[in-house]
């Protein structure tokens, strides 16, 4: 994982990094943050939003489609 430096040296050149570097970038910044969900703030409206999600998902448990479903599904659009 990248450390705090590291990323520090990065985003002072953010505008010279290719589109694929900046790519990476970020996919090792949410690794970094993922480590530690519980520290990541979840909002009152996102609560919400999600309670609803699931109370949908409880109501219609065969509306939703696994990942690998839902990426064939994305890729044809």
């Amino acid at each position: 994982m990248a450390t705090l430096p590291s990323v520090s040296r990065d985003l002072a050149s953010f505008d010279q990094l290719s589109t694929a570097e900046r790519i990476r970038l970020l996919q090792d910044l949410w690794d970094e943050i993922a480590v530690d969900p519980a520290g990541v703030p979840v909002t009152e409206a996102q609560r919400a939003e999600l309670e609803r999600r699931l109370e949908h998902h409880r109501a219609n448990p065969d509306a939703c489609v696994d990942w690998a479903e839902a990426k064939v599904r994305a890729r044809s659009r």
